[in-house]
């Protein structure tokens, strides 16, 4: 009888460093040229990120094995570089919600390199619906592969499996593009600026229904202030909070469960 919301807490890695190199670089007066090699060197390295998880899944994971393919990504992030992915501990907190509202139609913002789709899609029904919406292409071509390496392409079949482009422009064509009425879940781990805005335009769209599910990444670090703001607020919405930790790290991190009573 609910809509829920499961907030969960995280760093945002590209956005932060890309914001850590601009100031940095006004505070020591850099040149503009010496600010943009920077940055050019930072957002490379980070760009080779992606290439370097989708080398370690091939590498170490069994090729079909969902399972296999997150462990994989795991044990890199854990011991070489920390990536964003939602991570081990609220990746279980995410398979905990697949497993409980057993959806027949998923809305994921934010594929990125594709983890966090392979939870989902391997605790699937074999009937179900899943949407994966990533802005970024570099990243949804990786995402692909991983995808295709935990041999779950058939799981993501509504076609394209894996949506590009801008949540903004998706969110409102995809009743009439993919047959979908409302969502069991969503899954936001995208842009943070756009949660409010995005979650007002599914309301909108008429996406969600009593009983659906969001979860959402990141909503304290770097954090969706306007979105925490606006489920807190409104007579609606109930808050719920609770600890879990930050993806890879021992750091402690602040969670939110939050729900629609109406």
């Amino acid at each position: 009888s609910k809509i829920r919301f499961l907030c969960l807490d995280c760093v945002s890695n590209s956005s932060i460093l890309y914001v850590r190199v601009i100031r940095l670089s006004r505070v020591l007066s850099m040149s503009r040229k010496v600010s943009l090699a920077v940055i050019s060197c930072i957002l490379t390295s980070f760009v080779s990120l992606r290439q370097r998880i989708l080398s370690a899944v091939q590498k170490n994971a069994t090729r079909g094995d969902p399972r296999s393919v997150i462990r994989a990504i795991d044990q890199f992030c854990s011991q070489k570089e920390w990536a964003m992915n939602v991570g081990n501990e609220k990746g279980c907190i995410l398979d905990s919600v697949v497993s409980e509202v057993n959806p027949a139609t998923v809305l994921e913002l934010g594929t990125y390199c594709g983890y966090s789709t392979v939870r989902i899609a391997s605790l699937l029904p074999p009937y179900a619906k899943f949407i994966t919406l990533e802005f970024n292409p570099d990243f949804a071509a990786v995402a692909r592969q991983v995808i295709a390496w935990a041999g779950l392409e058939d799981k993501v079949k509504i076609k394209p499996c894996l949506v590009e482009g801008a949540s903004s422009d998706w969110i409102p064509k995809i009743k009439e593009q993919f047959g979908i009425k409302t969502f069991d879940l969503v899954f936001l781990d995208h842009w943070k600026e756009h949660y409010l805005s995005d979650t007002k335009l599914m309301e909108e769209c008429g996406l969600l229904r009593k009983g659906s599910v969001l979860l959402a990444d990141n909503v304290i670090c770097p954090g969706a202030p306007d979105y925490v703001e606006y489920v807190r607020s409104s007579p609606r919405y109930k808050s719920h909070y609770f600890r879990s930790h930050l993806e890879y790290t021992k750091a402690e991190e602040n969670l939110w469960y939050l729900g629609i009573i109406e």
